[in-house]
């Protein structure tokens, strides 16, 4: 077996990101929800100029247990229902009773261009608490290219939810991710303020709602939990190795304006 799959080590780290405080500056804190940039003493850039960013989430939920939560982030069926800024997503192969590898593109805030990555998951259940990890991946199966998106880099993205009660968690989120080219300050700020606390908010609601959905569509079936219900082909770790910013185009976007500010105003190069 590859050593490119997460082993406890990786989790461990995860969680301590979540729950870590020094470095991250808060953007939002309302409703029981906060986000949170990372700005470390040492901003990394890639070669081409490209930074990397990092963010965090997290939400108290109070009326939706950890476990739920859990299922409605692996359950692929279920996110057409209710994620508005999937593009498309779909799972590839199966590498371990619990790690996979899949594609997933996304909707960006117009002009940006839309981004897609291809991504090996893994999770973990331990001491009743939840964690999904994902990072970029080469898949051999050149295919999976969209001329028309960008394709972006996680470094490390993933999920935390940890119990309160019976029908309560806490629910992270983080992501440390190259999007592939220089981002106009707008969306980055729009991505912490607004952006982010409406995925938490959409997968709240998405929780509420599971359970409900779920009686109606295949309540049986959940191979994230029953390995044994996986039909996806298996495939060697082996054949993939992560993937590299460098090794990727650079869109430069950071002259950009957000499409409010461009009514009646020349596209021009902006100073952030």
């Amino acid at each position: 077996m590859s050593n490119i799959l997460p082993d406890e080590t990786v989790f461990e780290d995860f969680k301590k990101q979540c729950l870590s405080t020094e470095y991250w500056v808060n953007k939002y804190d309302k409703d029981g929800m906060q986000v949170w940039v990372e700005r470390p003493p040492d901003i990394k850039t890639n070669n081409n100029g490209s930074k990397i960013h990092k963010i965090k989430c997290k939400i108290t939920i109070k009326d939706v247990s950890a476990a739920t939560m859990y299922d409605v982030l692996h359950d692929g069926e279920y996110r057409k229902t209710w994620d508005l800024t999937m593009k498309e997503s779909f799972d590839i192969a199966r590498l371990s009773d619990n790690a996979d590898v899949g594609y997933f593109s996304w909707k960006c805030p117009k002009p940006i261009k839309n981004r897609d990555v291809v991504t090996l998951r893994s999770w973990q259940m331990k001491d009743d608490e939840y964690i999904i990890v994902n990072f970029s991946v080469k898949h051999p199966v050149s295919c999976i290219i969209h001329v028309d998106l960008v394709r972006a880099v996680s470094i490390l993205t993933g999920y935390y939810i940890k119990p309160l009660g019976p029908n309560s968690c806490t629910f992270y989120y983080l992501s440390q991710a190259d999007p592939k080219g220089a981002l106009p300050k707008w969306v980055v700020n729009k991505a912490s303020q607004v952006l982010a606390p409406n995925v938490m908010k959409n997968v709240h609601m998405a929780g509420q709602k599971y359970p409900e959905w779920k009686r109606e569509n295949s309540p049986e079936q959940k191979p994230w939990l029953y390995p044994e219900q996986n039909i996806l082909p298996m495939m060697d770790p082996a054949e993939l190795c992560i993937q590299r910013g460098d090794s990727l185009e650079n869109i430069d976007e950071a002259f950009i304006k957000d499409s409010h500010e461009r009514q009646n105003s020349p596209l021009r190069p902006t100073v952030a």
